[in-house]
C-alpha cells in the first residue's frame, strides 16, 4: 500500500512542477491535460501527506511520553496520543478507500433505457414513474437530461423510453440502477383492490466516445419513418424519425424525439455506440463473473434488484438488504441514501478484493 502511495506523491510533485513550466502554462492543451492528471492523483497524494504528518506527530508524542516525568503533563500527552491514534486510523481507512481502483467510466454521461416487463399496462405506467424519478434525481444533481426516444401507451405509460443524462459523475451515481425493478401496488384499473406485481427493466450505459467503437457504415441499415405518439399525438408530417440496424449484431435503435432527421440520427448513433461498448464490457465481465460476483450484483439485466411496495410505503434493495419506508421521497428523486449505500458496499467489496490480492 505504501509503495503505491509514494508513487502517487511523486507523480503529484512532478505534475505540480510541470504546471510551473512556462512552456506548459502557455499551451492551453498541455495545461488542461496536466491539470486533469493532477486532479486524478491530488486526493491520494494530499491524504498521504496528512497521514505522514499524523504519524510523525504520534511518534513525537510517544517520545515525549517516554521522557516526561511530570504526571500532569504525562496525562495531557496520553490524551494527545489517543486523539492522534484515532485520527491516524481514520486517515488510513480513507487512504485505503482512495486506493480502490476507480471505474474508468465513472465521470461519463449515461444513456438510461427503461422498458416495461411483466404486467402489461401496469408495467408501462411504472416505467413512466421510474422515468420521472430519474429525471427528478438528475435535476437535484444539477445534471441535464435529454429524451432520446419513447414508445408511449394510451394511458400515459411507456413500453420503453430512453434518455441521456449529461453531468459530472453521472455514471458513478446511476450505474447500480441496471436490473429488474419490481413494483407491488393496486392498479387504478383494479376494481377489487388486489395488489398486482409488475416489473420494469432498467439499463444504464456509459456514453461511448467515437474513437472507442469502430462502426463500419456498410454494416448499418438506416430507415426513416414518421414519428408519432400514443393516440396520434405529436404526429410529424415529415419522415424525421430514424431507425438504425447494426447488421452484425442485430441491434436496433430508434430515435424520433427531434423534428430534425439529422439530430435523430446523431442521437441514435450515440445510443448504438454505447450499446455496442456495453455489450463488449459485459462480455469481458462475464468471464470474471464465474469466479467473482460483487455484493451489489453484476448489473445483469435479468437480476431483480429492487422492490417498490406501495401499500407498505417500502422500497427494498435486495442486493444489500436495505429497506427504506419512504417510497414517496424516493420516487420524487431522493435516491442518494440508496445510491450511497450501494457505493459503500461496492467499495467495501473492492477493498476486500484488493487486500486478498496484496
Amino acid at each position: 500500500m505504501f509503495e503505491k502511495l509514494k508513487i502517487f506523491e511523486n507523480k503529484y510533485e512532478e505534475l505540480s512542477a510541470r504546471l510551473c513550466d512556462p512552456a506548459v502554462a502557455s499551451d492551453a492543451e498541455r495545461y488542461t491535460s496536466t491539470m486533469k492528471e493532477l486532479r486524478e492523483v491530488e486526493g491520494v497524494a494530499l491524504k498521504y501527506r496528512e497521514y505522514k504528518e499524523c504519524l510523525s506527530g504520534l511518534e513525537d508524542a510517544k517520545q515525549m511520553q517516554r521522557e516526561e516525568k511530570d504526571s500532569e503533563l504525562s496525562e495531557m500527552i496520553n490524551e494527545e496520543i489517543a486523539v492522534l491514534e484515532e485520527k491516524l486510523s481514520q486517515v488510513t481507512e480513507q487512504l485505503r478507500l482512495l486506493l480502490v481502483p476507480k471505474d474508468p467510466n465513472d465521470d461519463r454521461n449515461v444513456i438510461v433505457e427503461i422498458r416495461a416487463g411483466a404486467g402489461g399496462e401496469e408495467a408501462a405506467l411504472f416505467a413512466a414513474v421510474l422515468y420521472r424519478m430519474y429525471s427528478m434525481y438528475a435535476v437535484k444533481q444539477g445534471w441535464n437530461s435529454d429524451m432520446l426516444g419513447a414508445n408511449e401507451t394510451e394511458l400515459g405509460g411507456f413500453k420503453e423510453v430512453s434518455f441521456m443524462v449529461n453531468g459530472s459523475g453521472a455514471y458513478s451515481r446511476l450505474k447500480f440502477e441496471s436490473g429488474v425493478h419490481r413494483v407491488q401496488r393496486v392498479p387504478d384499473t383494479e376494481t377489487q383492490g388486489r395488489i398486482h406485481t409488475s416489473t420494469v427493466t432498467v439499463a444504464v450505459l456509459p456514453e461511448a466516445e467515437d474513437v472507442e467503437v469502430n462502426i463500419d457504415p456498410s454494416e448499418l441499415r438506416i430507415d426513416t419513418f414518421r414519428s408519432s405518439g400514443a393516440g396520434g399525438q405529436h404526429i410529424n408530417k415529415t419522415e424525421s424519425a430514424i431507425r438504425i440496424t447494426h447488421l452484425p449484431t442485430g441491434l436496433v435503435v430508434e430515435c424520433q424525439d427531434e423534428r430534425s432527421q439529422y439530430k435523430n440520427k446523431d442521437k441514435a448513433m450515440k445510443v448504438l455506440r454505447s450499446r455496442l461498448l456495453d455489450a463488449e464490457r459485459e462480455k469481458q465481465q462475464g468471464q470474471l463473473a464465474q469466479e467473482r460476483r460483487s455484493q451489489v450484483g453484476t448489473g445483469d439485466r435479468s437480476e431483480r434488484i429492487r422492490t417498490y411496495n406501495y401499500p407498505q410505503g417500502r422500497v427494498t434493495d435486495h442486493r444489500i438488504g436495505l429497506t427504506l419506508y419512504k417510497i414517496d421521497d424516493i420516487l420524487n428523486g431522493e435516491l442518494d441514501e440508496i445510491i450511497n449505500a450501494l457505493t459503500a458496499a461496492d467499495r467495501a467489496e473492492k477493498m476486500k478484493e484488493e487486500q486478498t490480492i496484496d
